[in-house]
């Protein structure tokens, strides 16, 4: 059974686990109930409806956030020669061919949290399967994190872009700032999450699309976002953003 601290529990006597919220009441609440010492994250949970096993309802892509993550975001990149020195000099913070495919294999390294390839590298890059797959850190060019434009792509995920996918049973986490984030950012970057998995929803997806929606922060409780209401804009958020 999970074992919650006294802060943890502080907050969630603050929250009603089951009332439904405007995307601007979710924002207000997560930042007044985080009590970390810490900039904690903000993330955003949905649940959609599709059938993540079947082929053609895997929801996955890249979207940027208009105010980014507020994360430092490590980068790998599978390059050599010129496109090697171009992943350098858009700030990527480890850059390798043969030998970086070397040190994942046979030194478990993993110190980073996005990694990009050029296609003629990902024969090699493939062997990494079992190791970078499992940890979401697999290059694809559905991701766009497989291509010949690097200094691009480190540019963008260096700046908040972020990656998103269904899991086994359809959820899909994405970070979207930081508490400290003002609320026109946090509701910025929410929005622009649910407009792209609009966006991109499968034509093979049937009944209703967005289950469910929570926000949270990193050491807070959930707090739901009335799914009918998600992606409605309010008066106020207009003036504020």
């Amino acid at each position: 059974m999970t074992q919650h601290g006294r802060k943890y529990i502080e907050a969630l006597s603050q929250a009603d686990r089951e009332e439904m919220h405007s995307v601007s009441e979710a924002v207000d609440l997560v930042k007044q109930l985080s009590r970390a010492k810490f900039d904690e994250t903000v993330e955003l949970a949905v649940r959609l409806g599709v059938d993540p096993r079947k082929a053609d309802q895997i929801v996955r892509g890249t979207l940027s956030l208009p105010s980014g993550t507020g994360r430092d975001v490590r980068v790998a990149v599978f390059a050599a020669g010129e496109k090697a020195t171009e992943a350098r000099n858009a700030g990527a913070d480890v850059v390798g061919a043969d030998d970086l495919v070397a040190r994942v294999a046979n030194e478990g390294f993993l110190e980073f949290d996005v990694a990009i390839a050029t296609p003629d590298l990902m024969g090699q890059v493939g062997t990494l399967g079992r190791i970078l797959g499992p940890r979401g850190l697999m290059p694809n060019p559905k991701t766009g994190t497989v291509t010949m434009d690097v200094g691009k792509a480190v540019s963008e995920f260096k700046a908040g872009r972020v990656e998103y996918r269904t899991d086994k049973v359809g959820n899909i986490h994405v970070p979207v700032g930081k508490v400290s984030f003002s609320k026109a950012q946090l509701l910025g970057n929410i929005h622009a999450v649910l407009d792209e998995l609009v966006r991109v929803k499968p034509a093979a997806a049937k009944g209703r699309y967005i289950r469910s929606v929570t926000l949270s922060s990193t050491m807070g409780p959930g707090i739901k976002i009335d799914p009918s209401r998600a992606r409605e804009v309010e008066e106020e958020e207009l003036v504020s953003v």
